[in-house]
């Protein structure tokens, strides 16, 4: 992926503005400068100070397990007030991290939540964060986990495609611990209501994880919270 910037300068001379490169160590202000300039490059992250820039992805193994999941969180966002989501966003953590997380859902400020909209620009953790990961040894359950974990997001959920498992960790005490499911089913601890059927998303069998979904949109948790009855 090449920026117009590297295009058009002349032979032999140096950039304006350096391009990104994977590895690069940087602060986030001259991430998200050299960042800007690129205009043909699609999604680089920080990362604990240093630049990350994937590779494309496949239908299979990324681009169809991000939809489905976001999909679920969509339809969770249009029932509860209150709450935002997106995808592929930079997200400005601290000076040394700017993910860009497969989804996220947060909390309004007026209702509680930790991130705020700054230039347009999520700044803070969202209180809930999706990642699609190849499997365990990517840096999505290290460095990203860290990342998340000291800048308090509340709940992480990481899709490990080729291990075929769905992990929900929580925050607790400074720790992400992984969430004990009820009969198979992740309840989320922040957001009421949110259930997820693992089994059912990794077989593809959608119309069940919906059905669950809708199940925890009917439960008298989820009321309370869409009403601000939980006083949060």
């Amino acid at each position: 992926m090449t920026s117009s910037v590297l295009q058009s300068r002349p032979p032999g001379t140096k950039p304006a503005i350096p391009p990104l490169r994977n590895g690069d160590h940087l602060a986030r202000d001259e991430f998200e400068r050299r960042y800007e300039s690129m205009t043909g490059v699609k999604k680089a992250e920080l990362i604990e100070g240093v630049v990350h820039m994937p590779s494309p992805v496949s239908a299979e193994d990324h681009g169809e397990p991000h939809f489905d999941l976001n999909g679920l969180l969509f339809i969770y966002r249009v029932h509860t007030p209150c709450v935002r989501g997106g995808d592929n966003s930079s997200l400005r953590l601290d000076l040394d991290n700017e993910p860009q997380p497969d989804g996220y859902l947060r909390l309004l400020p007026e209702c509680g939540g930790q991130a705020r909209l700054v230039d347009g620009y999520v700044t803070g953790a969202p209180e809930l964060i999706v990642e699609i990961a190849a499997s365990s040894v990517s840096y999505d359950l290290h460095e990203k986990l860290n990342a998340y974990r000291r800048n308090g997001v509340r709940e992480y959920v990481v899709w490990r495609v080729w291990d075929a498992a769905i992990d929900w960790f929580v925050l607790r005490g400074g720790r992400f611990e992984p969430l004990q499911s009820r009969d198979g089913i992740y309840h989320s601890e922040t957001f009421p209501g949110l259930w997820l059927d693992p089994d059912a998303v990794l077989r593809g069998d959608l119309a069940h994880a919906l059905d669950v979904l809708q199940q925890g949109l009917a439960s008298p948790e989820h009321t309370a919270f869409a009403a601000g009855d939980d006083q949060r």
